[in-house]
């Protein structure tokens, strides 16, 4: 029974990582395309502040840490397929959005952070399309990685979880 905690745990983690992205590619951004540039650059920049918090660190730092111990519970426990579903989630978490964040959106968003909100509309409209689309790009890429990595804790389960031989929980 104890053997389900991590795994759940892995599941949670990687999906709420899932939806914080996700939220920025189905809405957040979307509306701040919509704004005025100036309000859209100030918007970001308060959400880009805010989002360093204790809610959001478990799941941005927290998720790959989740998987590895999971991976290494799920492995020393015998259930060898679901260990490596979760090895695959950790990597393709790592390097599909958590290095993209910290390589891309996180320079792009402190770039962003110097803008000189005095500047003419029209260069702010050129800042803020520029940012945004390539911000985008990146984020859509993150968004798509960290759902694979969801499906990919799913398809450990299925191992992990299934009762037969040598699969007891």
């Amino acid at each position: 029974m104890l053997f389900r905690v991590p795994l759940f745990l892995s599941l949670l983690f990687s999906a709420a990582i899932f939806g914080f992205f996700y939220a920025w590619v189905c809405s957040t951004m979307w509306g701040l395309d919509q704004t005025p540039p100036e309000v859209a650059i100030q918007a970001m920049n308060a959400m880009n502040r805010s989002v360093r918090n204790a809610v959001f660190a478990p799941a941005f730092f927290g998720t790959p840490l989740v998987l590895v111990v999971t991976a290494a519970w799920v492995w020393v426990s015998g259930r060898r397929a679901a260990a490596m579903w979760l090895v695959a989630a950790v990597l393709v978490y790592l390097l599909g959005a958590f290095v993209p964040t910290v390589m891309i959106n996180v320079p792009m968003n402190q770039a962003l952070m110097l803008t000189d909100l005095s500047q003419p509309t029209q260069v702010l409209a050129e800042i803020w399309t520029a940012y945004s689309s390539t911000w985008q790009i990146s984020n859509i890429a993150r968004t798509v990685a960290s759902g694979v990595a969801l499906l990919l804790v799913g398809a450990a389960l299925l191992p992990a979880t299934a009762r037969g031989p040598n699969t007891e929980l």
